[in-house]
């Protein structure tokens, strides 16, 4: 997962994870109808802020909020670089 840059301070880089393309039930969901998606995993994480150590590191796969981060296309990828408070969870 070697990501050609380096966030600041509490700054994360997030891969997404592709979007569902078919339900539980088998039915496949059209590309009009996919919602954009809300988990990922870590590509790159910042040094932290002073008096906050970093909790997530490269590799967890992680869930954001829907509105969350910036996107970004890297070496030809597509990328979400956040603050880590908009980290909700780590799975």
């Amino acid at each position: 997962m070697g990501v050609n840059i380096k966030p600041l301070s509490d700054r994360v880089v997030v891969e997404p994870l592709p979007a569902e393309t078919q339900t539980a039930s088998g039915l496949f969901i059209p590309d009009s109808a996919q919602e954009k998606q809300q988990k990922g995993k870590v590509a790159a994480v910042g040094n932290g802020k002073k008096d906050h150590e970093m909790t997530v590191k490269v590799g967890d796969t992680v869930l954001y909020g829907k509105y969350s981060g910036t996107e970004l296309k890297l070496d030809g990828k597509d990328y979400l670089i956040m603050r880590e408070d908009d980290i909700l969870a780590i799975v």
